[in-house]
């Protein structure tokens, strides 16, 4: 072993002035580290009001403080500026469609809401055309802040329509940073013709693309952010092994999907965006994802304004790149749940919502109906409660043999006891109108054959039974059918009832399309009315799961099905 040879005292000093000039400077550069915190929301529904949790504690949800909250908690934020922390407030879209407050005013008490709390930039969502383009146009100039997408195209001009902008650039820190917007292609599927007669949606992967390349190349930002109506998948990682091999390549040659691109997909196929605010999915993700190869960074929130949305970016202040991220609280991760007693809601933003509420509300507590059993969600195969509750009410408004829902259609229960006009909302928040056909008894065998096929579980029905076996071939698997208490027959002309939204062809139902305009009738009645008559003529409801809709794997076709 050599001797042991100990440094001089020049020596020692030099290093520890070597050592102490290193932790001096690792110290310089880590106070120097800039700091972006970015508060985002997504598919607020007109969740603006105070709530109660019952995704929580459905016999004692704790109050959520709503819109009151969320400017508590963006003040606090806002309160930790200062010269190397800044932040931004965007949301994904999906602002007003859902609760009395958003849905009866347009829209407008939502904006009036932003505006107060000083939203930067929204983009849309596909609930924004739940109603007519001119009343959307008149909510969205009430807004104080941009509002973005860039693959809306009016068809009248070949250009993004006039209430709309791609994107911004704003200054915080000193960087430039770009935001850019877009909206689900699936909006084409999902929304009223009527209501979007007027515009076509782009590809979001080639559009997204173009502005990315602008933001870059010729606005010189040093980070994008992407604000896009759309989410990742249920199953991150599993659906990401589904379509990258292991060094991110697509494991098809042609991408074949009904459904627009997903933010997983935009995330790993566009190059050049940093951080990806998504929505539509209604499924929070507490960490953030974080895409392998470019590392795009996915974040989105739940839904209905229960959380806010809070991540603060590091940003390396030489590169102006970012480098990491922190999230609030290790329970929730990047969503704060707005829990009235934690974040007392700002009197001045709490106080301009509820008159808002108290004049979209007025005569929804008035009592309509009563509810004999709990009318719940819970299916029984196709069957639930209040699903079968509304199907039976939407047949008798209009003297229908049969009707039908799609099964996501639903959503809320109904307590026993006293029904309101709130509580029937709270089921049926959308402003569905229905809509009868006729047509034969073949045709509607097909609708029922079309939501068996694969893993599909069904439709909500009313005024018939079907029996249906998994076991069998697709299309060919409903064993047992009838209308009125008879044997369906193929060739007789049924009356049947639905929404307007399904016979756009939504819920798969594309069929519904072919059906002559001769032969629908368009009955300005909204559904939500239709279930409050019903519970007005029939209470108290003692709705049943009954045998209108069952699963036999093992059942043979009757000699009806067999013509």
């Amino acid at each position: 072993m050599p001797d042991l040879i100990l440094p001089g005292k020049k020596t020692m000093k030099r290093i520890i002035l070597f050592l102490t000039t290193l932790v001096l400077l690792c110290t310089i550069a880590k106070a120097e580290e800039l700091r972006l915190d970015l508060i985002f929301s997504n598919d607020m529904h007109g969740g603006i009001d105070r709530s109660e949790a019952t995704f929580i504690n459905p016999d004692f949800p704790p109050l959520l403080g709503g819109g009151g909250s969320a400017a508590t908690l963006i003040k606090h934020i806002r309160s930790l500026a200062n010269d190397r922390r800044d932040n931004l407030l965007l949301d994904a879209g999906d602002i007003f469609q859902g609760r009395p407050v958003g849905t009866i005013t347009n829209g407008k008490a939502v904006v009036e809401f932003m505006n107060a709390i000083g939203y930067d930039a929204m983009t849309i969502g596909n609930h924004e055309y739940d109603i007519p383009e001119e009343k959307l146009m008149e909510t969205l100039q009430l807004a104080q802040f941009p509002v973005l997408s860039c693959n809306i195209i009016d068809k009248r001009t070949g250009e993004i329509p006039s209430y709309i902008q791609p994107y911004i650039v704003v200054e915080r820190l000193g960087l430039k940073i770009g935001i850019l917007g877009f909206t689900t292609t699936d909006t084409e599927k999902m929304s009223f013709p009527e209501n979007i007669k007027n515009i076509k949606f782009l590809s979001e992967k080639e559009a997204i693309d173009k502005y990315v390349k602008i933001l870059r190349n010729q606005e010189k930002v040093d980070i994008v952010i992407v604000l896009g109506h759309a989410g990742l998948p249920y199953d991150i990682v599993p659906t990401y092994l589904t379509r990258y091999d292991a060094q991110g390549n697509p494991l098809y040659s042609e991408r074949y999907a009904v459904w627009g691109y997903d933010a997983q997909e935009i995330a790993r196929e566009v190059e050049g965006i940093d951080i990806f605010i998504g929505g539509h999915m209604h499924k929070g993700i507490p960490t953030p994802w974080i895409d392998p190869h470019t590392h795009t960074m996915v974040i989105q929130g739940y839904a209905y304004g229960s959380n806010l949305g809070w991540i603060t970016l590091k940003i390396d202040p030489e590169t102006k790149t970012v480098t990491g991220y922190e999230v609030p609280a290790i329970r929730e991760g990047s969503m704060v749940t707005l829990f009235e007693d934690e974040f007392i809601p700002d009197e001045e933003i709490g106080g301009m919502i509820a008159e808002q509420v108290a004049i979209a509300e007025e005569g929804m507590d008035e009592v309509v109906g009563y509810a004999g059993v709990y009318l719940s969600r819970t299916n029984v195969d196709a069957q639930s409660l209040i699903g079968n509750t509304i199907v039976d009410a939407m047949r008798a408004e209009v003297g229908a043999d049969f009707a039908f829902l799609n099964l996501g259609g639903v959503r809320a229960d109904i307590k026993a006891g006293p029904v309101t006009y709130r509580d029937i909302f709270q089921v049926m928040p959308f402003d569905n109108m229905i809509v009868s056909f006729r047509c034969n008894g073949e045709f509607l065998r097909r609708i029922i054959e079309t939501r068996v096929e694969g893993s599909r579980h069904g439709l909500i029905i009313s005024g018939g039974k079907v029996v249906y076996s998994k076991k069998r071939e697709n299309f060919d698997r409903v064993t047992h059918f009838e209308i009125g208490g008879k044997p369906w027959d193929p060739n007789k002309i049924y009356t049947v009832a639905t929404t307007d939204f399904i016979m756009q062809g939504n819920a798969g139902l594309t069929m519904l399309i072919q059906v002559p305009q001769e032969d629908i009738i368009y009955h300005q009645i909204n559904l939500r009315d239709a279930i409050v008559h019903y519970f007005q003529k029939n209470s108290p409801i003692m709705t049943k799961i009954d045998d209108r809709w069952v699963r036999r794997d093992n059942s043979k076709p009757s000699p009806e099905m067999l013509q």
